[in-house]
């Protein structure tokens, strides 16, 4: 080997270690010591704003299959969730009137929802429903939400006859409508041309090539055994869909995992909790959470995860605890756990400390911190407050699968 290409190997060499050594560092925000790198960063598309509405699951369950089509080699697609919330009404109102009024009905729901809407209703890109037909700029359902639910509740009292008469759910439909966008009664007759080609929500979603059936809901409790599915008891599991039960170190593993084999997941999960801090684009989970004082309240996102919180704990890495099964059990079984918010997890990152953090995609806009809309939640605050994740079956282990019966 001559010298020249001896001392070109050589270079090429010191300049890949010296890459690989000087990773590029970020933080949270300005003046913060947490310095992060990244382990696993996956395809997205872009942060959107579900605003005044309860419509995180639909927002963050079209934000995971976006990245699933990514990941499917489809491209980016930018699909609608006002047409998911829209359908997902409908059988909100008929759940609600089965149930003679005792079920929940609001702006909720579940990562559930988005099979159930496209098995039977299909799907439509954002351009051809976009869910503002109220002459508003931005996302805001309160009004069409004291109306729809003065109608299921006034019509699970049956005044006409001690029955429903057969156009109820013409009127309710007529409603949603107005505020959204009027859909045909026929599903193969709502046309759009999308890319050059014309579709209809079926004919669209069959060109998706996404089968519901591919993706399941695992979770972590013990008041159902492990390894089995089962209907998680909260309230906005309006359609009943099962998930599957993992012991927590385990469902820990399968987060991990994923994303490190390339696929994303939705996320559900508690975020009215001290250590969460969207303005500070952290969640954690300190050891001593007395540290951590709100300042105000913001009712913008339905609790007070929008509120500002004044802690070190944001500045600067902290231990932190990380709950066993039974602490974490404890916590969901006395409500101190709630059922709040979906999100979306690209990414996994890591501080100087080798703590995990997953990256999360946020429904709340790009305005509100300085993570451009995504937050870092730590390995131990999503250990303590995840209800639950939707990801598809290929990202578990042959082994999990196994167990859980999937095939």
């Amino acid at each position: 080997m001559n010298n020249t290409i001896k001392s070109s190997i050589l270079g090429a060499f010191a300049l890949f270690a010296l890459s690989a050594s000087a990773q590029e560092t970020f933080s949270n925000k300005k003046g913060s010591e947490y310095k992060f790198t990244t382990v696993v960063d996956l395809d997205e598309t872009e942060v959107k704003n579900q605003n005044r509405t309860g419509t995180c699951w639909s927002f963050s369950s079209l934000s995971f299959f976006e990245s699933e089509l990514i990941r499917k080699g489809k491209g980016k697609h930018f699909l609608s969730p006002m047409y998911i919330v829209r359908n997902a009404y409908i059988g909100k109102a008929e759940n609600y009137l089965r149930m003679y009024g005792t079920f929940n009905f609001g702006q909720g729901g579940a990562f559930h929802d988005i099979p159930w809407v496209m098995e039977r209703y299909g799907i439509v890109p954002e351009v051809a429903y976009k869910g503002l037909n109220y002459g508003e700029d931005a996302h805001n359902h309160d009004e069409m939400e004291a109306i729809l639910k003065a109608i299921v509740v006034e019509l699970a009292k049956k005044p006409q006859g001690d029955k429903l008469t057969p156009v109820w759910k013409d009127a309710f439909e007529g409603v949603v409508d107005a505020y959204l966008g009027d859909i045909p009664t026929k599903v193969e007759d709502f046309k759009f041309t999308y890319e050059g080609k014309e579709y209809n929500p079926q004919t669209y979603y069959k060109s998706l090539d996404l089968n519901m059936d591919d993706y399941v809901s695992i979770t972590s409790y013990t008041h159902h055994p492990f390894y089995k599915p089962f209907v998680l008891e909260v309230q906005d599991n309006w359609a009943m869909r099962t998930g599957y039960n993992l012991p927590l170190d385990e469902f820990m593993t399968v987060m991990k995992d994923a994303l490190k084999n390339g696929y994303t997941f939705a996320w559900g999960a508690d975020v009215s909790e001290k250590g969460f801090s969207y303005r500070d684009g952290l969640a954690i989970n300190p050891e001593d959470p007395t540290t951590i004082k709100t300042k105000g309240s913001d009712d913008k996102f339905f609790n007070s995860a929008g509120a500002e919180k004044i802690s070190n704990a944001f500045l600067a890495p902290v231990k932190e605890k990380m709950v066993s099964q039974e602490e974490r059990q404890m916590a969901f079984d006395s409500q101190e756990t709630t059922d709040d918010h979906g999100m979306h997890v690209t990414g996994l990152i890591k501080d100087q400390d080798g703590t995990n953090y997953f990256v999360v995609k946020n429904s709340w806009g790009k305005d509100h911190n300085q993570c451009d809309g995504y937050f870092y939640a730590s390995e131990a605050y999503a250990r303590y407050k995840t209800m639950n994740i939707l990801v598809h079956k290929d990202a578990l282990s042959k082994d999990m699968k196994k167990k859980l019966g999937i095939k």
